[in-house]
């Protein structure tokens, strides 16, 4: 059971922390400056650190390789403020128990807490897992200068406990990404007269299969395989041409119950046009529900649900559960807040699950 007082002695610190850190711009692959203030407070807290490019990792005093090893992840670089803001998005206004500011929700409030929780174990003698915390760049992209290039730099984790606003939920499935580039072709002709191929009309067929394609297989967590066409263009600039390339874009919203490769293959088999994957790397992920992580989560009254977002957990070998304070509603939105008190409501229920992962 965490001390109230020093709860309140790491919320304090947590907060502060949080305003100097939405008060610093960190739009991804510009995190230096973020990284600063983190590393900055480490100093303070007399807590080893150690630094690649903008991601900040750091490990318990008593660290012993005998024992499992806990990964302690949440990201510090945000997107860039939308149109809507009415506030200085780097203002961290504090107004009835809500915190504004850019990334306060997504996913400042969720480091903090985390980092509270490290802190809290961080001296203690004995325990029976080791913690690792890192605060990771370019999530909001998924960068590869991000988790991905500092997970082989850390010691081998066993698995992992990702800070992103789930209202304190427990997100033991997550949606991957696959984004397609997708080429139809056609022969080019005065658009007067019967001549040429039209590309568009012939990518106009494929578009439609991937509008009602259903994949068979259903994930209990994820629901569906949702495919969605977001950009169409042609090279052709000319009214009275017919063009003879139509290139579209398809976002793919992966479910664990088939592999990327296994939907590419899907894909090509019943389309004409090329296609192209950008990336084979933003996997859609699983936690049992018999992972300790997962049975100490729910003995603390908690939820487990499937995500529809990605993080950086699409990126981690080993299994990982996403749970955080904040809404994934406010992530990206104008004017984006957390409400303090979910801060530190999430610093105790951090503690109390590794705590009590310990003895499930």
């Amino acid at each position: 059971m965490p001390a109230p007082a020093k709860i309140q002695s790491l919320f304090k610190d947590a907060v502060v922390l949080l305003q100097k850190l939405i008060a610093t711009p960190s739009f991804s692959k510009e995190e230096d400056k973020t990284a600063d203030v983190l590393i900055e407070f480490f100093k303070k807290n007399n807590i080893p650190i150690q630094r690649v490019g903008h991601n900040i990792w750091a490990k318990n005093r008593h660290f012993d390789p005998n024992n499992p090893t806990i990964l302690l992840n949440s990201h510090h670089d945000t997107v860039r403020p939308n149109t809507g803001y009415t506030r200085d998005p780097f203002k961290a206004t504090m107004e009835n128990d809500k915190l504004y500011g850019l990334g306060s929700n997504d996913a400042g409030g969720c480091l903090v807490s985390l980092l509270a929780a490290f802190q809290w174990f961080f001296e203690q003698e004995n325990l029976p897992f080791n913690l690792v915390f890192a605060a990771s760049a370019e999530e909001e992209i998924s960068g590869k200068n991000g988790i991905e290039a500092l997970l082989p730099l850390l010691p081998p984790i066993d698995f992992g406990l990702v800070g992103e606003p789930t209202q304190l939920q427990l997100a033991v499935a997550e949606k991957g990404l696959l984004v397609l580039d997708c080429q139809s072709f056609g022969t080019a002709g005065h658009a007067a007269r019967e001549e040429g191929e039209n590309a568009i009309y012939a990518a106009l067929t494929d578009i439609g299969w991937f509008r009602s394609f259903q994949f068979p297989k259903q994930s209990p967590w994820l629901g569906s395989i949702k495919m969605s066409v977001t950009v169409i263009e042609t090279t052709n600039k000319a009214h009275n041409v017919v063009p003879d390339e139509c290139h579209f874009v398809v976002d793919v919203r992966l479910t664990d119950v088939y592999t990327s490769s296994e939907i590419l293959d899907i894909i090509r088999q019943n389309v004409r046009c090329t296609v192209t994957p950008r990336s084979l790397r933003l996997r859609a992920t699983a936690i049992p529900l018999e992972h300790p992580l997962v049975q100490a989560g729910m003995k603390l009254g908690k939820t487990p649900y499937g995500s529809p977002t990605l993080s950086d957990k699409a990126l981690m070998p080993f299994p990982a559960l996403k749970a955080g304070p904040g809404d994934s509603a406010r992530s990206h939105s104008a004017d984006e807040f957390i409400y303090v008190a979910e801060i530190e409501e999430g610093i105790d229920f951090y503690i109390r699950l590794l705590a009590c992962c310990t003895e499930t």
